[in-house]
């Protein structure tokens, strides 16, 4: 069976869009940022707009405008990370310029291309061409090995803000690091689910792992893993059925999961964090006798012993 090159170009660029943004998800939910990401989907909207309104490749305007408001948003809040009050402005003012973006361009290519504000809303992951399916791969890899890179600090300081930064850990450096692949990895997934709906992709799986185990990594690599595979099912779902647009079936079937997971009493957890965070630290910088043994020790003990 050969599959025509619009579903292979889809399922390539598909694959390592939804494994950057399982992974970027994963701590978007944990720090309780979905806001942000939210905030960051209406930006990327505008993005692309404000660069097709200027004539120039809408894949400029979309890492431009989201990484750039992430970062803005990170310092405008405290400690690397947006407040709901910041993220409340700027998204409305954000609004605001995507509406004046859309009426420019609607009024100045009148004879263009009028399913360009379409495709930027829900995506077009079926008119990916080979180029840009391969620059998606290239820039959800470099995503993704960001991610790798700063997963254990970044838990320690999303588990412990305070003690990570008194250990010497950039806490905020690593706020705006986090923002930037946030950014990156909403504006991957806004071609191949929308800016409207790319929410979903980013917080969905992430928030399923998140139910499904207490541990940090296991839940990173689940939420990875979820989201190519409900990637996977929705465009299998929407080449079969052609009525249901593939943005659509991706999202329905990773709500779907969340769904079934919550209903199955998925969220039945022992704790939220498995380990202290200092359990997070390299053996050689723990202070002596600190870490689960002593601590089960003192709730053995009692203070007095």
């Amino acid at each position: 069976m050969i599959w025509p090159s619009f579903l292979v170009n889809a399922l390539l660029a598909g694959t390592a869009i939804a494994a950057a943004a399982g992974l970027v998800g994963y701590f978007m939910v944990l720090r309780t940022q979905v806001f942000t990401g939210d905030a960051l989907s209406h930006v990327a909207f505008t993005g692309a707009l404000a660069a097709l309104a200027l004539g120039i490749d809408e894949r400029f305007g979309l890492f431009a405008a989201t990484i750039g408001v992430g970062v803005a948003l990170g310092a405008l809040g405290g400690r690397g990370r947006a407040d709901d009050v910041v993220i409340g402005n700027v998204f409305a003012w954000v609004l605001g310029l995507g509406v004046f973006f859309l009426t420019m361009y609607t009024t100045n290519n009148s004879a263009g291309d009028g399913n360009a504000g379409v495709n930027v809303l829900f995506g077009s992951i079926f008119g990916l061409n080979r180029s840009e399916a391969v620059t998606a791969v290239v820039v959800a890899a470099l995503i993704a090995a960001g991610m790798v890179t700063i997963a254990r600090p970044l838990l320690f300081a999303s588990i412990d803000n305070a003690v990570a930064a008194a250990r010497g850990i950039p806490v905020r450096m690593l706020g705006y690091v986090f923002l930037v692949l946030v950014g990156a990895a909403a504006a991957e997934a806004s071609q191949a689910v929308g800016a409207l709906l790319l929410l979903g992709l980013l917080a969905a799986p992430a928030g399923t792992a998140q139910r499904l185990t207490t541990r940090p990594y296991s839940a990173l690599l689940i939420s990875a893993g979820l989201a190519v595979g409900e990637m996977w099912a929705g465009l299998a779902l929407s080449y079969t059925v052609p009525a249901l647009p593939p943005s659509f079936a991706i999202l329905a079937v990773a709500t779907g999961g969340y769904a079934l997971v919550l209903l199955s009493g998925g969220s039945r957890r022992r704790s939220r964090w498995p380990v202290p965070p200092s359990q997070l630290l390299p053996a050689g910088s723990r202070p002596a006798g600190h870490g689960v043994r002593t601590t089960a020790a003192r709730s053995t003990h009692g203070p007095g012993s």
